[in-house]
């Protein structure tokens, strides 16, 4: 994404504000064209005038007209009074300006956010509108090739950005499939586990001699483990359902920095059935990170290990995982992080904090992919929840989930 568009995207209304404020502009021209070229005012020059003001107010943002709606009627207005002129020979001396950097503003659009078909049609006709502007002209040369230049350059640079937003969609789509595949994956070891450990519980009940409190207690324990083995075979079976029918969630927040989707994330399935990893390796990652990076400040509340479920904590330990890996990256300045994990009315809620002020700067193949973020998010959905990364309102980088339980 551009540093405009983002720009744009953070401030929706501002960037509103712009466009109106360019329109009046683009009306101001067209009017001072119409009052100070126009000495002896003619059908024809009330024509070139109506014409710049309808096409101009198209240029505006108007929430309750579509884009396309505004583009083809500022398309059909341009092209009727250009050939008219034309082919009526009634030459006038007229600039253009403000309707053919209007017909410019509204290419731009179109290329950006129109479906391929239609872009492809509408996109030449406002292209080739806004050159033919100055050919109502009696000296048409000085002005079409300014004119023509600009639609060139205001259309290569759209279409580049368009390819760029594409190839970002397809980018996330693969984030997003590879969390998918591994979250099933660390899915279908956690089912396995506790499946072997339901036959391991049985078997030794069978060839033992056990009193009925131990009974009870084998029991209690192959039932648990029952109904964790169900949990997550249930929402494995809806992360495959989502998969084959093509669904594609939403991205959550904003890619932000941070690498792709992480070892294993496109790897083939995984060895054995060893539980995936938990809350337990929480705390030798941050001890690990903390020999070489800022200390970590750890917080779990007590006895959670043993009320959270498999795939709840292995997703928990993926996220610290995903944003310790950006902190080390990109918070250069941070002293300190804070990680805390507690239940809420929602399920588990994960904090992780740090107190950077500026991003470490990272060489091409450090940076990665960018993705980091949407493929937490990704796997915080996929299992019903949700996360945010932004800015901390004390400083740093706050990054929060809240999982289902």
């Amino acid at each position: 994404m551009s540093p405009l568009a983002g720009w744009a995207r953070r401030h929706p209304h501002a960037a509103d504000w712009i466009r109106l404020c360019l329109s009046l502009v683009l009306l101001a021209l067209v009017t001072f064209e119409g009052v100070v070229l126009a000495r002896r005012p003619s059908l024809p020059h009330a024509a070139v005038w109506i014409s710049g003001i309808l096409v101009c107010l198209s240029a505006a943002p108007w929430p309750a007209v579509p884009l396309l709606a505004r583009a083809w009627f500022a398309a059909a207005v341009t092209w009727t009074v250009t050939l008219l002129l034309i082919f009526g020979n009634h030459p006038l001396v007229v600039w253009g300006g403000g309707e053919a950097i209007a017909l410019l503003v509204l290419l731009s659009q179109v290329l950006l956010r129109a479906p391929a078909r239609t872009a492809a049609v509408l996109g030449p006709l406002l292209g080739l509108g806004c050159m033919a502007v100055p050919v109502r002209d009696t000296d048409p040369g000085r002005f079409t090739l300014l004119f023509s230049v600009l639609t060139v350059v205001v259309g290569a640079y759209s279409l580049l950005l368009r390819l760029q937003s594409v190839q970002r969609v397809r980018e996330l789509r693969a984030v997003r499939t590879a969390e998918r595949l591994e979250l099933a994956r660390e899915l279908h070891d956690l089912v396995a586990h506790h499946v072997t450990g339901i036959v391991v519980e049985a078997r030794a009940a069978r060839y033992t001699k056990v009193s009925a409190d131990r009974a009870a207690e084998i029991f209690g324990r192959i039932e648990a483990a029952g109904d964790e083995a169900l949990g997550s075979m249930r929402r494995l079976v809806k992360i495959l359902r989502e998969d084959e029918a093509g669904a594609a969630p939403g991205a959550g927040p904003g890619g932000g920095p941070g690498p792709g989707p992480g070892p294993g994330g496109a790897a083939g399935s995984r060895a054995g059935t060893a539980p995936v990893a938990g809350l337990a390796d929480i705390r030798g990652l941050t001890e690990r990170f903390s020999v070489t990076g800022p200390p970590v400040v750890l917080y779990i509340e007590q006895g959670l290990e043993n009320r959270l479920p498999g795939d709840v904590a292995a997703t928990a330990h993926r996220i610290v995982l995903e944003a310790l890996t950006n902190i080390g990256k990109h918070a250069a300045t941070a002293t300190a992080v804070r990680i805390g994990l507690r239940t809420v009315p929602a399920g588990l809620e994960l904090r992780i904090a740090d107190d950077g002020g500026r991003p470490a700067r990272l060489s091409e193949q450090a940076r990665g992919g960018g993705y980091g973020l949407v493929g937490m998010a990704e796997r915080a959905e996929a299992l019903g929840g949700s996360l945010t990364a932004g800015p901390a309102p004390e400083g740093g980088w706050l990054v929060t989930a809240v999982l289902p339980i």
